[in-house]
């Protein structure tokens, strides 16, 4: 499935997402820099993109870690899962964490997450009794994995 998502510009540098391959389902977001950041071992920094979007009402923008820089650099978002909601029309930003016990550079321009617009369900919570059994129940953390 695809569509049309409309994507502002905030300063001239900025870049619109990429996406990598044909079937990718992550588009690549961009730094806004204007000079390579050092981010320190156990330290965040927010990086700008430089773009604000609507993303389409009935869906959310999710922001996740690029696998290689997360995997080479130690850098992946501080939050681990950004949310962008269909009502935010703000600069899309990244906390990025470096997990590493290295510092690492952030270059202007360089891929530093990715963005999945996903449906979701918005529920109306309600309160009550009980719940439907199940197989699984109230076993918790790693029971699954149990035989």
């Amino acid at each position: 499935m695809k569509g049309t998502v409309r994507v502002k510009k905030l300063h001239e540098n900025a870049k619109l997402p990429t996406y990598g391959s044909e079937f990718a389902a992550g588009a690549d977001l961009y730094a806004l820099l204007e000079d390579k950041v050092e981010i320190k071992p156990g330290e965040m920094f927010l990086v700008k993109t430089g773009i604000s979007m609507e993303v389409p009402v009935g869906y959310a923008g999710l922001i996740y870690a690029r696998s290689g820089l997360a995997t080479k650099k130690g850098l992946a978002p501080a939050n681990k899962v950004g949310v962008v909601d269909a009502d935010y029309r703000g600069e899309i930003m990244i906390p990025l964490f470096n997990h590493s016990d290295q510092p690492q550079i952030i270059e202007p321009g360089e891929r530093v997450a990715q963005f999945v617009i996903t449906p979701f369900f918005a529920a109306d919570y309600v309160e009550c009794d009980s719940l439907e059994d199940t197989k699984r129940g109230e076993n918790g953390f790693g029971s699954t994995g149990k035989h």
